[in-house]
């Protein structure tokens, strides 16, 4: 049970779930926590509202229970790294990019061939005792908590999450174009599959003596600007970044210390799903310009992923590969020197 006290110039008053139930959010996954002061003013104690700073409220000791950080054990490699989406693409280098900082990896795909042809490669390259795969539909609960007990069977604990799977159902059209089966695809994996993978993520590293991190992974049109052509991709990933942030209000609110999401930006990778898009003169400029091979992606964000556990950190982080200032300098080489012109595909 959740105790704080509130103290004013005038008295202190202790406040408990039991005693106050409005006052808490209750769950089944955390210990009472009290609501914030803006919704409790607003919703249920208006009069709160004159005295609110001369209002302090302090979480209460309690001799029952500990805090998540003070029961977290020190994060030290190897590294135990699962990834959606991870059978081909930045998800595949990213996985054989911590294979070779000799962590151990979890990838999954919603085909199980895919899954079956990309363990058998790594294996070959890093030893099975390293990799295990398993066929997961992010989009399905039952399917993201079978893959959390898969995990879990083989290697125990998940250290690092990373939130790759998303798909722009391989179609670049006006919204007004678009399919319902389209829209439906790249809504429910994007969001939907992201949200359900966080859920159970959290789930899991909350039961973790070490706790864990998890990477939610942004893309075209999680920094607010348009999309054309692909608007509704673009805006699931606008959501990542306020899910991500959401999240992490949600832990600080749960005193949580243990379990950290961050977000994790590969700008833009040549993979299939970017190259499926190179059909106009614009999509062709930039694809060229900004565009780098998922291995040279993955080479870059691995070490900064694997420094953050390394390093002990609690706070949350948005690792970008490709920077304001990086994008410019490039787009400048291109106009000033001709730089990368036709570098991956022919322009008009």
């Amino acid at each position: 049970m959740a105790i704080y006290t509130a103290t004013t110039a005038a008295a202190t008053t202790t406040l408990t779930s039991a005693s106050h139930p409005s006052l808490f959010f209750a769950s089944s996954s955390y210990s009472s926590t009290l609501k914030p002061f803006f919704y409790l003013t607003k919703f249920h104690y208006p009069s709160l509202k004159l005295a609110h700073s001369l209002l302090t409220l302090t979480p209460k000791a309690s001799s029952s229970s500990s805090s998540s950080s003070s029961l977290t054990e020190p994060m030290l490699p190897p590294y135990n790294v699962l990834i959606t989406g991870s059978t081909k693409g930045i998800g595949y280098a990213l996985a054989k990019e911590f294979l070779k900082e000799g962590d151990n990896v979890v990838i999954c795909s919603r085909s199980a061939e895919r899954v079956e042809d990309a363990v058998q490669s790594l294996s070959e390259e890093f030893g099975k005792q390293h990799v295990w795969g398993t066929q997961c539909d992010v989009r399905d609960g039952n399917n993201v908590r079978n893959l959390v007990e898969f995990a879990q069977k083989n290697l125990k604990y998940i250290d690092i999450w990373i939130n790759n799977a998303g798909s722009n159902a391989y179609s670049y059209k006006p919204l007004a174009e678009a399919s319902d089966e389209d829209l439906l695809e790249v809504v429910s994996t994007n969001t939907l599959g992201l949200m359900i993978c966080c859920r159970e993520a959290i789930n899991m590293m909350l039961k973790q003596p070490r706790g864990g991190h998890i990477f939610n992974i942004d893309g075209a049109g999680s920094d607010g600007r348009p999309t054309p052509r692909f608007a509704a991709y673009g805006a699931t990933k606008r959501s990542v970044v306020h899910l991500t942030k959401s999240l992490q209000a949600e832990l600080r609110m749960q005193e949580v210390k243990s379990v950290i999401v961050h977000n994790l930006s590969p700008g833009m990778v040549t993979t299939d799903l970017l190259m499926s898009g190179a059909n106009t003169k614009q999509a062709k400029f930039f694809i060229n310009v900004l565009a780098e091979p998922a291995e040279v992606v993955a080479k870059y964000l691995v070490p900064s992923i694997r420094s953050i556990p390394a390093n002990g950190s609690t706070r949350p982080t948005y690792i970008r590969f490709l920077t304001g200032i990086k994008a410019y300098s490039k787009i400048f080489s291109r106009l000033a020197f001709g730089a990368r012109r036709n570098k991956y595909v022919v322009e008009e």
